[in-house]
């Protein structure tokens, strides 16, 4: 089959798909956000009801997408490949409205510099020899280098658009991961290198009129800096608070950003709290223990604020359990969840 064509319900727009692509990159190549994180059918993110029609699953993992899901006609359209005319999914609003900018394949950059933020995270900064890409702050690239034998992985963009197209990653480095490991030891400064995207969903919304509290933990702080980039940066007027968890204060980094930021702007707040420290530890300027335990005493009432959650599975999991229970709105919570399998 040469095409297919995704009916978008309630809405009845519609999308072509190519022969080969997934039902994701056929929506994401016409600007509609479908929420999206892994790519590989292990995130669970682009969880979607199929309604009409039939599709190839690929190979996915049963912690993404249940037995019972499966029954109910869910699938995952990052791995979904149409094997029929017409695929209709369950999506969204009427207006269906798109939201991101279509991803480019094979982006040509340069690596204009590579600075080793902690023992376990190096920030890479890479700048497209050609016109810069257009993303969304909170997006993230895929990075690799297929001819080296390393696998492309997804990366947050830890800054919001900039006129030169200069982009900064945040990269954690994976116990044996060769992802990881080639962008700490074996790329360098001056390095070409291709990279694909803008891809993700965990955007901003240019429309909140509300505070803004973002949690965040190791990497995850890659995404949250870049919404907060923006945010400052269009004079965003209402409050925006940072908590970040560490280990230790040889975990945290780009104090030097953060701090620049909380000068200039009297409505930013950057905060940290430890979890490594002993019992009764007390730690000058900063929280100790999850975010999670300390959220209450800090922000007892979180109704009237927009969230954004970004971690690993087990750290969204329970900052958002958190932040239901003090009054978020489940409509205003968004999450982005860094499985490490992915970014090995």
């Amino acid at each position: 089959m040469d095409s297919a064509l995704i009916r978008l319900a309630p809405s009845t727009k519609t999308v072509q798909c190519l022969a080969g692509d997934t039902v994701l990159a056929a929506l994401e190549r016409e600007g509609f956000a479908l929420p999206n994180n892994c790519r590989a059918g292990a995130c669970g993110e682009c969880k979607t009801k199929l309604l009409a029609g039939e599709v190839d699953q690929g190979t996915v993992l049963d912690m993404a997408l249940t037995t019972e899901e499966r029954a109910e006609g869910y699938r995952l359209m990052c791995m979904a490949k149409p094997v029929t005319e017409v695929v209709e999914i369950e999506f969204g609003s009427l207006e269906a409205k798109p939201k991101l900018f279509p991803p480019r394949d094979r982006v040509l950059c340069v690596v204009t510099d590579a600075v080793q933020r902690t023992s376990t995270i190096r920030e890479v900064r890479i700048r497209p020899v050609g016109e810069p890409l257009r993303f969304w702050p909170g997006q993230y690239l895929l990075v690799g280098d297929s001819q080296a034998g390393v696998s492309p992985r997804p990366y947050s963009i830890a800054n919001a658009p900039r006129p030169d197209g200069e982009m900064s990653l945040l990269v954690a480095l994976v116990p044996d991961g060769k992802t990881s490991g080639w962008l700490h030891a074996g790329l360098q400064v001056g390095d070409r290198i291709t990279v694909g995207g803008p891809y993700g969903t965990f955007i901003g919304d240019p429309g909140t009129s509300t505070p803004v509290l973002c949690l965040a933990a190791g990497s995850g702080l890659a995404p949250i800096l870049a919404l907060t980039d923006a945010a400052l940066r269009r004079g965003f007027d209402k409050p925006v608070t940072v908590l970040f968890s560490a280990r230790s204060e040889a975990d945290v980094f780009d104090q030097g950003l953060t701090s620049w930021w909380a000068a200039k702007h009297r409505r930013f707040t950057f905060l940290t709290t430890f979890t490594g420290l002993p019992a009764g530890a007390e730690a000058s300027g900063s929280l100790v223990g999850r975010i999670p335990d300390v959220l209450p005493g800090l922000m007892p009432d979180l109704a009237d604020h927009a969230v954004y959650i970004a971690g690993s599975p087990e750290f969204v999991d329970a900052c958002s359990e958190a932040a239901l229970g003090l009054g978020a709105e489940q409509g205003r919570l968004h999450v982005e969840r860094y499985v490490a399998a992915l970014t090995a």
